[in-house]
């Protein structure tokens, strides 16, 4: 089965003062990735709706693992519900495949192909939320926050923190959160075996 061939419409029908971060056909999202096909079937595109930092009602897409399908929807909806802020939502593929960028942009996103023996992105089973306001910080190293500048402050909607309840939801969907890794916080990045 193709499962790249669906998009999903989550929470919902749009309203028309809906904004429109992305709006991709799935062969535009994968466009120029360098993964191989084995994980291009796997993938799915999925529409979100979202409370964005302009407290509009937006519309993105997420190009993820179709294994996540329900997960993301879920969240996404539970987000919304919350009214957690998600700045944008779009495929790595504006930003030229580019994670740095994406991330210096705030952009929440699933897949991004790169060394699958350590990246959960590689196959979309990893979704990054909100990047800048929930930056990597080294535990150990005295490094700069990826992206760089960001600044975790977690007075800003947006931002996750120990015993939020947007952190809380993707556990129970038995999401692993990156501020358990050893080596540094990464607040942004949950993922799922």
């Amino acid at each position: 089965t193709l499962m790249g061939t669906d998009s999903v419409a989550v929470s919902g029908a749009f309203k028309t003062d809906t904004i429109i971060d992305s709006r991709y056909t799935f062969d535009e999202a994968v466009a120029g990735t360098k993964a191989p096909e084995s994980i291009i079937h796997q993938l799915i595109l999925l529409d979100v709706l979202y409370l964005s930092t302009d407290g509009k009602l937006h519309k993105g897409q997420i190009l993820t693992n179709g294994k996540l399908r329900d997960d993301i929807a879920y969240l996404f909806d539970f987000m919304l519900k919350e009214g957690f802020v998600i700045e944008k939502a779009v495929p790595v593929v504006r930003y030229g495949w580019n994670d740095s960028l994406s991330m210096d942009d705030n952009n929440t996103y699933s897949f991004c192909y790169r060394n699958v023996s350590y990246s959960k992105h590689a196959t979309g089973m990893a979704i990054d939320i909100n990047p800048r306001f929930n930056p990597l910080r080294w535990k150990l190293k005295d490094l700069p926050n990826r992206p760089k500048g960001a600044v975790h402050d977690t007075t800003v909607n947006g931002t996750l923190y120990e015993g939020h309840r947007v952190v809380e939801a993707f556990r129970k969907r038995g999401f692993r959160w990156g501020h358990t890794f050893s080596k540094y916080y990464d607040d942004h990045h949950f993922e799922k075996r």
